[in-house]
């Protein structure tokens, strides 16, 4: 992974980290992943999937989310919470996809990012 690919993920892992975060507890879905590894790793890659797609189709918050990916730490955080403040339907959107990361956490007690899942795999390069 090169390291624009990687600072994008973990920005776009980071927005759907905090969609799941502020989605609060959900009931567990009857279909949801076990509480596995693999069961997590699915999930995870479906909803980056679903993530891509969206972002593919707003170009807004695709452009804020890329620019995060190189800011400091701070201004990264205002610039992505002032964008989706100003784009709530979008807001709403990428917290529906962000839906299952949620579930699966009320599910199996984690709050494991696909940024964490992507930097424990990255130790072992």
């Amino acid at each position: 992974m090169t390291k624009p690919e990687s600072v994008l993920r973990r920005a776009i892992a980071g927005v759907i980290a905090a969609s799941a975060l502020g989605a609060g507890i959900a009931a567990p879905a009857a279909s949801a992943a076990p509480c596995t590894a693999s069961g997590l790793s699915s999930t995870a890659s479906g909803v980056l999937a679903s993530a891509g797609a969206f972002l593919a189709n707003h170009p807004g918050a695709d452009d804020v989310l890329t620019k995060a990916g190189s800011q400091p730490t701070d201004e990264a955080k205002t610039n992505v919470q002032n964008y989706f403040a100003a784009h709530p339907g979008e807001f709403l959107e990428l917290k529906g996809i962000a839906q299952p990361l949620t579930d699966l956490r009320a599910q199996c007690g984690v709050a494991v990012s696909p940024g964490q899942l992507a930097a424990l795999v990255e130790q072992f390069q």
